[in-house]
């Protein structure tokens, strides 16, 4: 029998659950849609952002004996290119952390290769450095770029550790903690202020950091935070005062 926490799924406060695979979200005055994959979609640009997929980070942990199942950079991109089917965004922009080390390429296979290859066909693919991917081999296609500016927003891996407007970043992989009807869970979000959005990781392996923890504190200081959390069945804002420390 499973647990009660094991069979809690996430719903909206509202009696008409509808559909909440995707929700709107505005930054510095320009409209996105965040996805329940994890993905963030820019309308005006065509373009489909998504954040530190870690791409072989099971095979990096395999071979130095670790139980971790390598088969996460299959999934991540599955789940990629569903996400691309459900927008056929001309331009994807993968902000940092794509690949979880610099030897990911001796490790990725033929067929994740190819798989990879195909999503970026008659798409302009951009990767941005993390700390993780510093560099990134030329095998994988696409343009690489430390960060960059779109129509006034920047795109970059790690946050500006101050208070700015027009930026959206990764690195940090939010995650709520949240108390639900008694019950506490824990899913990656989305966390926003109206002015800059931190995404949630889209990779499979990447786990996640507490809203409330201090990392967050300079990045939105005082303006509260606007949390949107993927749940089992679709993507919820959450209230500040349903969050929890770990």
């Amino acid at each position: 029998m499973r647990s009660a926490t094991q069979r809690l799924e996430l719903k909206p406060e509202r009696l008409d659950v509808g559909e909440f695979s995707r929700q709107p979200i505005s930054i510095a005055s320009r409209s996105f849609v965040a996805d329940v994959s994890g993905a963030l979609y820019w309308p005006a640009e065509d373009a489909l952002i998504v954040a530190d997929l870690h791409l072989e980070k099971g095979s990096f942990f395999a071979s130095r004996g670790s139980l971790l199942p390598p088969y996460d950079t299959a999934a991540t991109l599955e789940r990629l290119a569903a996400t691309l089917d459900a927008y056929s965004a001309s331009t994807v922009i993968c902000l940092g952390d794509s690949f979880h080390d610099g030897r990911a390429e001796e490790r990725m296979s033929a067929r994740d290769r190819e798989t990879l290859a195909i999503l970026q066909e008659d798409r302009t693919w951009i990767w941005l450095n993390g700390n993780h991917d510093p560099k990134i081999a030329a095998c994988f296609g696409g343009r690489v770029l430390s960060e960059i500016t779109v129509s006034g927003i920047t795109f970059r891996h790690e946050p500006t550790a101050s208070p700015v407007t027009h930026e959206i970043a990764a690195h940090l992989h939010p995650a709520a903690r949240v108390s639900y009807h008694g019950h506490v869970i824990r899913r990656p979000c989305f966390v926003a202020n109206g002015n800059r959005l931190v995404m949630p990781a889209f990779g499979t392996y990447a786990g996640g950091l507490n809203v409330l923890d201090d990392a967050f504190a300079p990045l939105f200081g005082n303006d509260g935070l606007s949390v949107l959390v993927l749940g089992q069945e679709g993507l919820y804002p959450i209230a500040a005062r349903l969050l929890k420390e770990d």
